[in-house]
């Protein structure tokens, strides 16, 4: 089981940035970043290996958001750049805490994942 805070959210103009935090717990698992706005569904932004050499992105943030992780904090990041009112959304951090198949880490889909966090707000003002 992974414990996970999320912090780093806020207010911001449009092509602002942003850089999330996700602090854990236990051991060190595969994660994704994922958000989920009003009326929509949660989907997923990024995914990170538990080394941090591997990493994906959906494609409506590639090229803005980075993911990265200092296992040694037990910290998980997003930093979010060139930021875009449909970024809008709530954002929660969670683990794969199997064994991380990269397809599923790929695919990002919520039911593949677990111990979520309480999420940290994001909005951006056009």
């Amino acid at each position: 089981q992974v414990n996970a805070v999320e912090s780093g959210g806020g207010s911001v103009q449009a092509g602002g940035s942003l850089r999330l935090a996700c602090v854990t717990s236990g051991a060190t698992y595969c994660m994704a970043w994922f958000r989920q706005a009003p009326g929509k569904e949660r989907e997923g932004v990024a995914s990170i290996t538990s080394g941090g050499k591997t990493t994906y992105y959906a494609d409506s943030v590639k090229g803005r958001f980075t993911i990265s992780r200092d296992n040694a904090k037990s910290t998980l990041y997003l930093q979010m750049n060139s930021l875009k009112p449909e970024d809008t959304a709530m954002y929660y951090c969670a683990a794969i805490t199997g064994a991380c198949v990269l397809s599923r880490l790929r695919g990002m889909l919520p039911d593949g994942f677990s111990s979520w966090g309480q999420g940290t707000q994001v909005t951006v003002s056009s």
